[in-house]
């Protein structure tokens, strides 16, 4: 099997390096060493997207009647791949790309496709993910936040979300609420951030500001045009989207960068010896392995077949080689870690503790695995 890229494939990763290389500011890692979801990365991502919505690479692979370029997934990895190592200009919007514009172009109405897909291809707007609650973590089933309907056309949202990544500078949350009696009675609803009754409070953590938050929803009026799906169908767009998501950020890049420049650290210092050189090539054959279970899920969605759990051991994958990664880095060059000549090794360690976390936690992905490829039940 030929895992190689094509001419057009490289030759369009030479095309968004150059775009990167031309539109990035200088000091544009001191930048990029924030949070995504900080005020600067979110400002600067208004600035950045629409350039790159110009040059047809923020959502080349949506479909050209939606406003996309008709290309496919593996055009949308490369430009992935280059911007996640550059430090992700795209700031928060690369969750509209990866999977909430996917999502609504796969189950939302017309109007709802032609309300939220255009602002998106703009490159001018901020969703958060309405998912985690302080009572059940990583699992949607348990969740307790309420769509209670009002009338035919009316519901009223009453509970919590904790984790809500983007939360404070968001225009609209992807937010998923009980709206029955049964464990799985849940829907989605495309919610307006600015609706009275919503309070959000941000959580100070490690990873980064803007980055966590708790959101609070006090009698919060959501129309029934808002709702993505039927009512109570909600986990066949769930399970979509996730599947989406765990793969649609390619941590492995950065990985693979941050690991190259501590090699070259201790090479440059003369101290790559046996034990550096083993513990490299351990990182490194994680990252790739990561990259290749990445690809894999990334090659079924290509030819239409099912995921049967590739994606959970994906990102299982990725969580690995980043957690090896930035294990390496604290075990041999930690004055990269603590110093200011490589902001973005930090910042990658941060974004490591995050991938355990993010998308369902790692003990999840394994429950997932078990259960979807070994087969072992619940």
């Amino acid at each position: 099997m030929d895992f190689g890229w094509s001419t057009e494939q490289q030759a369009l990763r030479a095309r968004v390096e150059a775009f990167a290389a031309a539109h990035l500011p200088a000091d544009w890692e001191n930048t990029a060493s924030l949070s995504p979801g900080s005020q600067a990365v979110t400002d600067f991502s208004k600035v950045f997207c629409p350039r790159l919505a110009e040059e047809g690479l923020l959502a080349s692979h949506w479909p050209v009647e939606h406003g996309g370029g008709g290309a496919s997934a593996w055009d949308h990895f490369i430009v992935g791949e280059v911007l996640w190592e550059a430090g992700e200009p795209r700031g928060p919007q690369y969750y509209n790309v990866n999977w909430i514009g996917p999502t609504i172009l796969a189950y939302g109405t017309a109007e709802q496709k032609e309300r939220h897909l255009a602002r998106m291809l703009a490159g001018d707007v901020i969703w958060c993910q309405g998912f985690s609650e302080p009572s059940g973590g990583s699992d949607l089933a348990g969740i307790r936040t309420r769509a209670d309907r009002v009338d035919d056309a009316r519901y009223r949202v009453n509970g919590q979300k904790i984790w809500t990544s983007y939360a404070r500078l968001a225009e609209f949350c992807f937010l998923v609420a009980k709206t029955g009696p049964a464990r799985r009675d849940v829907s989605v609803f495309l919610l307006p951030m600015d609706r009275p009754g919503i309070t959000v409070r941000p959580i100070a953590s490690v990873v980064g500001d803007g980055d966590l938050h708790e959101v609070f929803f006090d009698d919060v009026e959501v129309l029934e045009s808002e709702r993505l799906g039927p009512e109570g169908k909600g986990w066949e767009v769930i399970r979509f989207s996730l599947d989406y998501e765990r793969v649609g950020i390619p941590r492995y890049a950065l990985a693979l960068k941050t690991l190259h420049r501590a090699v070259a650290e201790l090479q440059a210092e003369g101290s790559f010896g046996p034990d550096a050189e083993l513990a490299a090539a351990t990182a490194l054959a994680q990252c790739e392995a990561a990259r290749m279970l990445v690809y894999e899920t990334v090659d079924k969605r290509m030819r239409g077949r099912p995921d049967t759990g590739s994606a959970s051991m994906a990102r299982y994958g990725v969580v690995l080689a980043e957690r090896a990664v930035a294990d390496f880095v604290l075990d041999w060059t930690p004055h990269l870690f603590t110093g200011d000549a490589a902001p973005m090794v930090a910042t990658h360690h941060k974004r490591a503790i995050a991938a355990g976390l993010a998308a369902g936690a790692a003990e999840i992905q394994l429950n997932l695995v078990a259960r979807d490829v070994l087969g072992l039940g619940r």
